[in-house]
């Protein structure tokens, strides 16, 4: 087999699910924004400030992992900085070969300069579409959806899954809930979940990272969560063997085709994955659960979608067609309506990899 180099992973379309838009800013975006609001940063020079987002990130403790953002979310207080962030994610993920990103965000951190929550959404859409239209006209084509996150330790996922499904039709195509998982668990959002599902609106749910089995079954049979943000924790209700075992749980995840949005790099920055050789990704894979691959926090991680599918081809030997199969899995279990993930699937993905597999 011919070796995959990591400019060839570029290339190929990819499908990226789960993508927090706080967490992916430049470096020298941040820098300079910083200094328009007189926010104060460890430091002010980007190479560095980069170097220390994935240094702090990367203690193996969640809690410690969501301090990063302090910074992030204090320069994203004005339509014009949340407009700009949106439209350079959507740049960078298309020069990266993505061409489907669902990427959230959570409205209720970005008012601290009076904007309300509908200026919030709006800045945010239409830099994910002047970005879009950029890469386009760049020859990277890009499709972005928005998901809205609610912080499962504050008291607004009602309001934010009403904002969700307010802005349905411009862009935005899920709900999330985010944050520290111990001590917060889903079901104390239950009546947002119940309004979205009588809206039949789509939502995900962070749960399975830092905490473990509980917290991915209430988040399905409690809540009824179309994907599992993370959801890596299934392992634990599967014994290994020869063939392995699955308990109760992690058979109906998988009989229900219920997707896992795993983020490799992010897992084994929380402890959630030993190592990428480790990570259970290779295991679920293996199993046909629902696998998909993802970023998280570009930024905290240093990674992208191409990084993340080169560690995974250089710890399991993957080809292009495990690569294939993970975007695939992906495009099948976006947000946005059936007949446009097929067509995105069958003139968009397919061909490009079949050129590669001949």
């Amino acid at each position: 087999m011919v070796a995959i180099s990591y400019e060839d992973i570029v290339k190929v379309p990819k499908a990226l699910l789960h993508d927090h838009l706080d967490g992916g800013l430049r470096p020298a975006t941040i820098v300079e924004l910083a200094a328009e609001v007189g926010h104060e940063l460890p430091t002010t020079d980007p190479e560095a400030l980069g170097r220390w987002f994935v240094e702090a990130a990367d203690s193996g403790s969640l809690e410690r992992y969501l301090e990063t953002f302090a910074h992030t979310v204090a320069v994203m207080q004005t339509a014009a900085a949340l407009h700009r962030v949106a439209r350079e994610c959507a740049l960078d993920l298309a020069a990266d070969g993505v061409v489907y990103a669902e990427v959230r965000f959570a409205p209720e951190q970005h008012l601290e300069r009076n904007l309300t929550l509908d200026e919030v959404v709006e800045a945010v859409v239409a830099g994910f579409t002047e970005g879009a239209a950029l890469a386009a006209a760049a020859g990277n084509p890009i499709r972005v959806g928005t998901l809205l996150t609610a912080m499962r330790h504050a008291a607004r996922s009602q309001e934010i899954a009403e904002l969700a499904v307010r802005h349905r039709d411009a862009g935005v195509v899920g709900f999330d809930i985010a944050g520290a998982e111990a001590g917060f668990p889903p079901t104390r959002h239950l009546d947002a979940f119940e309004y979205l599902q009588r809206e039949n609106f789509h939502f995900t749910i962070h749960a399975g990272e830092a905490f473990g089995l509980p917290s991915i079954w209430q988040a399905i049979q409690w809540c009824g969560a179309d994907r599992l943000g993370h959801g890596v924790r299934i392992v634990d209700d599967i014994v290994p063997g020869d063939p392995p075992v699955l308990g109760r749980l992690a058979a109906y995840v998988r009989d229900k085709r219920i997707p896992l949005e795993l983020c490799p790099s992010s897992n084994v920055q929380t402890g959630a994955a030993a190592s990428i050789a480790e990570h259970p990704i290779g295991l679920l894979r293996d199993l046909r659960f629902r696998a998909t691959v993802n970023t998280d926090n570009r930024l905290m991680s240093g990674t992208s979608m191409s990084r993340e599918m080169a560690l995974l081809v250089d710890a399991f030997g993957y080809g292009w067609k495990e690569l294939q199969w993970f975007t695939i899995n992906a495009m099948k279990s976006a947000f946005i309506p059936f007949d446009e993930r097929l067509a995105i699937i069958d003139e968009v993905i397919k061909p490009a990899y079949a050129k590669l597999l001949g």
